[in-house]
């Protein structure tokens, strides 16, 4: 189970890491050498998440074995992003993001249903963890890359090219163990052809996600160059996105072993409240600090509730879980791609995102008090529908 876990690792490393969020470290470079404006930059991240949104959609309208659609979704990746070094127009960085965007749904939806499916086997919840981490792990790694690359004064596109070559060499390490991606015969071959209908029960969940992904989007999308803003150095402000990456990687494996003592609904309502106060710190302390300080906030409960809505949407609708995941993906999609644009177009005089920041908050901690409630409508207790 133990390859299991870490072929989840890399395939999330790849798809989020890469083709999700490598444009966050990269927007200032892009601002610097190809002049691309903060709206613009918005609109890419926009249309990155208008794809992640159309890909979790098209994962429950086609028929499609999960190997074949995480191994296209992982090629997909790989071939987006040594494109958009290749690229130079604004038009065709707009079409590669959105295609970044539907290859990161599939390889989200489908390699979770898999990894998660199969290490309900164990006993071992901390394997669950290092799945998730995944994501966060790429997010460094991307990060380090780029803050290294910028301290060498090199070019956005060679950023993208040199990340191009890393999301290859990622998935050529982990081909061989998605051949074999079907479940195995105690279950149904397929998830999408298992019956199932929509639970009144699930609304809650999709509800909570959708807020999560427009409440931590903005400091996802634009802590970097909120960092810039109070420190040109790239050897500083540089740090930021690595710093959100680390945290990332790290929490979801103390939260694995965290919602075996507690649960997952209180795991999951617990981040979204610390996450409520990271994006509401940069504007209680706008400093540098402040900008580090909700760094490792936003960055340490993103993947935590992104592995608690998982399990809590295997828990509700347990072998139907997939149609439930790609509808929360779907929700946590259309929160991205309200964000940026919400962010951009609030920007204030001095260049700053308080009022997108505090719009966030309070959304996030709505969703937190809704997740206290009895739970009659979420996973606790539930079998399946």
């Amino acid at each position: 189970m133990a390859r299991v876990a870490l072929a989840g690792l890399v395939a999330l490393a790849v798809a989020m890491g890469i083709g999700r969020f490598a444009f966050t470290p990269l927007l200032p470079m892009m601002q610097h050498d190809a002049g691309l404006s903060l709206n613009a930059g918005g609109w890419l991240a926009s249309a990155n998440y208008l794809g992640y949104l159309l890909g979790a959609l098209s994962a429950t309208a086609f028929r499609i074995r999960r190997a074949t659609a995480i191994r296209a979704g992982l090629v997909t990746i790989v071939v987006v992003t040594l494109g958009m070094g290749a690229s130079h127009t604004l038009v065709a960085w707009v079409a590669l993001r959105a295609l970044a965007g539907i290859a990161s749904a599939w390889v989200l939806v489908f390699a979770s249903s898999w990894c998660l499916e199969r290490l309900a086997q164990t006993a071992r919840p901390v394997l669950s963890g290092v799945v998730f981490a995944g994501v966060g792990s790429g997010m460094a790694l991307a990060g380090v890359i780029c803050l290294a690359l910028m301290q060498r004064a090199a070019s956005s596109a060679r950023a993208w090219t040199t990340l191009g070559v890393v999301a290859l060499g990622g998935v050529a390490s982990v081909w061989r163990a998605f051949g074999t991606a079907e479940v195995p015969s105690k279950t149904p071959p397929r998830v999408a052809d298992e019956p199932w209908h929509w639970d009144i029960r699930w609304m809650p969940l999709v509800f909570c996600y959708g807020v999560f992904g427009f409440g931590y989007i903005i400091p996802a999308t634009f802590v970097p160059v909120m960092a810039r803003q109070f420190v040109t150095d790239p050897s500083v402000f540089g740090w930021a996105w690595p710093a959100f990456g680390i945290a990332a990687a790290l929490t979801p494996l103390a939260a694995a072993v965290w919602a075996r003592r507690i649960g997952v609904r209180r795991v999951w309502l617990g981040s979204q409240a610390t996450m409520a106060l990271g994006v509401a710190v940069p504007v209680l302390w706008p400093t540098i600090g402040g900008i580090m300080a909700a760094a490792l906030l936003v960055g340490g409960t993103f993947m935590v509730i992104t592995m608690s809505g998982m399990q809590e949407a295997r828990a509700l609708a347990g072998r139907a879980a997939t149609p439930l995941m790609a509808a929360m993906t779907s929700a946590f999609g259309a929160g991205q791609i309200a964000g940026p644009i919400v962010a951009t177009s609030m920007v204030g005089a001095d260049g700053g995102f308080s009022g997108a920041l505090l719009i966030a908050c309070v959304l996030l901690l709505a969703t937190a008090a809704l997740l206290a409630l009895p739970p009659t409508a979420t996973s606790e207790g539930a079998g399946q529908p």
